[in-house]
């Protein structure tokens, strides 16, 4: 019963997916937190019984869903920080790849 309810919701997921660009307010979900270890010099989203090391830039795309922005926002954001990097390809991308583990509502 559990993989059939898995299934659904990642096929609901998949249905939704590239409104990423349009009205899309991405947050993180509710159980998952974004923090910074000192030790490790690394971002980590705790999630309940796992933690993911983020790599590159990603931290930096999380800590701007916020739930008040809405992804062109956030890309527009990006672009002027880092100017020549292909944020508007890659970053809706990545949110919808995050959103399908269910780390973003």
């Amino acid at each position: 019963m559990r993989r059939a309810v898995v299934t659904a919701r990642r096929d609901r997921l998949r249905r939704r997916k590239g409104t990423a660009v349009t009205g899309w307010r991405p947050a993180l979900a509710r159980s998952v937190v974004l923090r910074h270890d000192r030790v490790r010099r690394a971002d980590l989203l705790v999630l309940p019984e796992r933690v993911v090391i983020l790599g590159g830039r990603a931290a930096d795309v999380l800590r701007l869903c916020d739930g008040r922005r809405q992804v062109g926002d956030i890309v527009d954001e990006l672009a002027a920080r880092f100017p020549g990097a292909p944020v508007a390809a890659e970053v809706p991308r990545f949110l919808d790849r995050v959103r399908e583990e269910g780390w973003l509502r």
